[in-house]
Formats: C-alpha cells, sequence, structure tokens
C-alpha cells in the first residue's frame, strides 16, 4: 500500500467524519425550535424517551452527542435517571441510520450532493434553506469519503499479510477491544462503522470477526460520555455509567446467544451485501439490546446509584447554574432553551426579592432581609455567569429567531440584575426604618401600598411577555398603563410628601425614606417595561 493509498484512505476518514458532523450540524439548525419541542415532551414517560432519543440521534448523527447533552440534563435537573436511560436506547437506535446510508453505496452520486447542497446552502436566502443545503453537502462528503476510503483500499485486498489475517481473524476479544478503541478515539460509533464498512465492502474483514468489532464500538462510543461526566453532580456519572451497562449487557447477551444460535449465517442469508451485513448487526444489536433491557431500566438505574453512591455533592447549591451545562452548549437549539429558563429563574429570584423586601418596608420589619441578601448574591452570580455562556452561544451558528432571543438576553439580564438592587436599597431602607423607628402617615403608609402593588403588576407582566417572547396586544396596552401610572404615582405621592411635610404630618426622615422608596419603586418600573418591550426590539 503506497503513499498515494494512505493519502486517500486519511483524506476519505477526513471527509467521512466532516461529512457525518456537517450533516448533523444541518439537519439539527434546520430543525431548530421542534428539538426544543421534543425537549420538552420526551420526560413524559419511557417510551417517549425512547422515540425521541432515537429522533434526535437521527438528526445530529452522533449517539455520543446525544447521550452527553442527556448527561447535562441531569446534571441540571431537566431528567431524572429513568428517562435519561429510555433516551439513551433510543439514541444507540437512532445512531444505527448512518450505517444505513452507507450501506446503500450511492457514492457515485456525492459529487452531486456535494455540488448542490454547496450553491443551495450559498445563495439561500432564509436560514432554513441554508441548513438544508449544509446538511446535503454533509450527506454527499460522508459518500465521498467512503469511495475514497473504499479504492484505497484496493491494494490490500491482493495482499498475502492480509489474506492471512483474515483467514485467523477470529478472537472475539481482540475484536471488541479493536472496536472500542476505534470507537472511543474518533469518539463516533457511527463514523468506525462506516470505515469497517469500508474495509467489508473489499473483502479485508470477514462477519464473523465484525460482528464483535462492531459490540466493541458500541461500548467505545461510551468513553466520551463518561470524561463528560468528570465534575458533575452524582446523577450525571450514573448516566454515563448506565450507558456502560446498556451497551456492556448488550455485548454478553450478543457473544453468550451466539454461542447458540447461527447469528452470522442468519445475516449472510439475507442479503450478501458485506457492508449492508455489517448495518444489519448494528440495528439487530441495538434494537434487540433496547427490546431485551428495556423491562429491567429501572434495576440499571439502580445499579447505577450502587456503582455511584450517595454522598453530599459540593456545589449542589443556589450558587449554580440550575439549567444551563457547557456540555449542552454545543446543542444549539437545547443551549438557548436552557439559557431562557436560566434567565427566567433570575428573573424570578429579583421579582420575589422585591416583593419581599418592599413588604418589609411597608410592614415595618427585617424578616427576611437575610433572605434578600442571599438571594441577590444569586442574582449577582447568575448575572456574572450568564453573560459569558451568552457570548458563547452567540458565535455559534443560531436559527434567526435564537439569534434575536439571545441579542434581547445581553440587555434584559442587565435590568433584572438592575431590579435586584433596588429591591436591596427596600430591604436596607426596611431596616433603617425599625432601627431608627420611623413611622410613615396613614396617608403615606396607603400610598407605598397602592404603588408597590401597581409595580409589582408591572413585573410580572413583564415576565410573562419576556418568557413567552410574545407580547401580546392586552400585555402591551397593561404595560403603556401601568408605567404611566406608576410615573403619575411618583409625581403625585412626591407632591403629597410636600404638602404633609407642610403641614407638619411628617418629619425629614420619614420624609426622605417615603421619597427614596417612590424612587425605587419607579425605577423598578422602568426596568421591568425594558424587559418587556424588549420582545419588540431587534438585537444590536
Amino acid at each position: 500500500m503506497g503513499f498515494e493509498n494512505i493519502a486517500m484512505l486519511i483524506s476519505g476518514m477526513g471527509l467521512l467524519l466532516y461529512g457525518i458532523k456537517i450533516l448533523g450540524e444541518g439537519l439539527e439548525l434546520a430543525a431548530g425550535a421542534k428539538l426544543k419541542t421534543l425537549l420538552e415532551k420526551m420526560t413524559r414517560n419511557r417510551f417517549a424517551a425512547v422515540l425521541v432519543g432515537f429522533v434526535i440521534t437521527t438528526l445530529i448523527q452522533s449517539s455520543t452527542a446525544t447521550t452527553v447533552m442527556v448527561v447535562g440534563f441531569v446534571n441540571t435537573g431537566i431528567m431524572n435517571l429513568t428517562q435519561a436511560i429510555g433516551v439513551i436506547m433510543g439514541a444507540n437506535i437512532g445512531t444505527t441510520t448512518t450505517s444505513i446510508l452507507v450501506s446503500l453505496d450511492i457514492g457515485k452520486y456525492a459529487p452531486i450532493a456535494i455540488g448542490i447542497g454547496a450553491f443551495w446552502s450559498m445563495l439561500a436566502k432564509k436560514n432554513l434553506h441554508k441548513h438544508l443545503g449544509l446538511a446535503v453537502t454533509g450527506f454527499g462528503m460522508l459518500f465521498l469519503g467512503m469511495t475514497l476510503m473504499k479504492t484505497s483500499m484496493n491494494p490490500l485486498a491482493e495482499s498475502e499479510v492480509f489474506k492471512n489475517w483474515i483467514l485467523n481473524a477470529d478472537n472475539p476479544v481482540i475484536a471488541i477491544v479493536i472496536g472500542a478503541v476505534t470507537s472511543a478515539v474518533i469518539h463516533s460509533s457511527a463514523a468506525s462503522i462506516g470505515i469497517l464498512q469500508a474495509l467489508a465492502s473489499k473483502g479485508l474483514i470477514p462477519l464473523s470477526f465484525a460482528v464483535y468489532v462492531i459490540y466493541g464500538q458500541n461500548i467505545g462510543t461510551c468513553v466520551t460520555a463518561l470524561i463528560s461526566a468528570i465534575g458533575t453532580k452524582k446523577n450525571s456519572k450514573r448516566t454515563a455509567v448506565m450507558h456502560v451497562l446498556f451497551n456492556v449487557f448488550g455485548t454478553i447477551l450478543f457473544i453468550v446467544g451466539s454461542q447458540f444460535i447461527p447469528y452470522t449465517k442468519w445475516i449472510e442469508s439475507i442479503t450478501d451485501n458485506s457492508m449492508l451485513q455489517l448495518s444489519l448487526v448494528h440495528i439487530t444489536f441495538n434494537v434487540v439490546s433496547t427490546i431485551l433491557m428495556f423491562p429491567f431500566a429501572k434495576y440499571l438505574v439502580k445499579l447505577s446509584c450502587l456503582i455511584i453512591p450517595d454522598r453530599n455533592d459540593e456545589g449542589e447549591n443556589d450558587f449554580r447554574m440550575q439549567y444551563v451545562d457547557n456540555l449542552m452548549i454545543k446543542t444549539p437549539p437545547f443551549a438557548v432553551a436552557q439559557v431562557a429558563k436560566e434567565v427566567h429563574r433570575m428573573a424570578l429570584l429579583a421579582r420575589n426579592n422585591f416583593s419581599i423586601a418592599a413588604l418589609d418596608l411597608l410592614n415595618n420589619t427585617t424578616e427576611h432581609f437575610d433572605e434578600i441578601q442571599h438571594n441577590e448574591d444569586v442574582i449577582n452570580y447568575l448575572n456574572h455567569n450568564i453573560t459569558p455562556i451568552l457570548v458563547k452561544i452567540n458565535a455559534l451558528d443560531l436559527s434567526y429567531h435564537d439569534a434575536k432571543y439571545i441579542g434581547r438576553v445581553f440587555h434584559v439580564i442587565n435590568d433584572i440584575e438592575r431590579i435586584g438592587d433596588h429591591a436591596q436599597n427596600l430591604s436596607e431602607a426596611a431596616q433603617s426604618r425599625v432601627n431608627e423607628n420611623i413611622q410613615f402617615s396613614a396617608e403615606g403608609d396607603a400610598e407605598l401600598k397602592r404603588m408597590y402593588e401597581t409595580t409589582l403588576a408591572l413585573i410580572d407582566t413583564a415576565i410573562e411577555s419576556f418568557t413567552e417572547q410574545e407580547i401580546t396586544f392586552d400585555n402591551a396596552s397593561k404595560v403603556n398603563s401601568l408605567e404611566a401610572e406608576i410615573d403619575k404615582m411618583q409625581e403625585d405621592f412626591e407632591q403629597s410628601h410636600i404638602d404633609r411635610l407642610n403641614k407638619n404630618l411628617c418629619d425629614t426622615k420619614s420624609g426622605m425614606l417615603f421619597v427614596n422608596t417612590v424612587t425605587d419603586f419607579e425605577r423598578v418600573g422602568d426596568h421591568a417595561t425594558n424587559i418587556a418591550w424588549a420582545v419588540a426590539k431587534k438585537p444590536d
């Protein structure tokens, strides 16, 4: 095998791997919001989880990527272990679609697909068409890579060394190790099976040996998920362990079963296409493993809990990202959906802090002072940690809708953080009122209560509008009305305060506290209005 053949083999592998990558990226971006919908629905039951795992892996062309995402979802508390094992089973079945495509052996059409996809992607105006063009390009590159690899292996088919190796290739353990190492190194069982299919097409590997290589490849693909679980919480580690257990038990079942049934002969009797034979082995392994182990999913969960026992997880407190994880940032639709949940969490913290701080002030108590300070620290933590994640996501290839949302969030989290600051001001004002025994007049108390209730209603409307990413006509009218009402209150109540001072109905201390409180309410209203109307603004 000369230099030309080696160069062609390496080029073919590169095209195969890159083709699978951009095919998955194109389909993933084209699916966009639909992937988010699947994510929301996948937690209903284990059957739905298997289906969703299959669909997502078929779209992104990587069971490894799906499993890594599942580890991230479990880490952020979105998914429990029972749901996770269903998705993993579905993902293993989904990864077989690539081997089916490869077995079609339509490499002669690859240049046409690349040409059509490239022009479609470059000339299309709509993002959906650009992404579909990218997927078609990846599809063509995948087959071109396969063609180059098969061509490069022609000399090996004539090699006496390889012929002797084929005759003696009968050690299942060696085959499993080869498969596991190959899949672990290139981080893709689909790509490693594609390489195996290229070898089989030239008669360079017997089916009796290849089946064990495939078993090993399914085990090797777990390595990336295991690595991704390092440093995560216990349930994330358990998820990665379940992935390993599923594939190891599947391999054991098939090895034992092969001793009693003529498995390879059955496959050979179906078709004489060596590439399709390997695809059928891959499909059979994953489908049968899922059918046999699905009823025992809860025992896989229990076993993973025994392997990774309960202990106190460091960092399982408020000062962490509950929904966003670096593992899922590589998948834009999911990353954006999880950022939205983290922003909503931050908004609710600020809203609740404003509410309890204002009520402490109005009720002349400091009951919630420590809670408010703690929440303010969490809000600041989220503000500082969401921003870098937004920068990372913004650098990805996002859909138009997602790009607009991320652009808005950059501004909105600052408004949320400012609401938190004003809540802290109110809490400190409540402490001053208690310590200095400051009293408001009955009229002043009533005015502050009315302004508080109006401001809180504006915050709730703003959070609802931004969370839904839609400001309805009713909500738009409500925001405008409430903001105008708050502005009018500030003007009227400050004048009322001056009148009370002139009548000696309040003193200077209570007057200063009253004016500062009214100002905090008005500014909170302004920030809430910014949040509501961010929905209608284009990102910078």
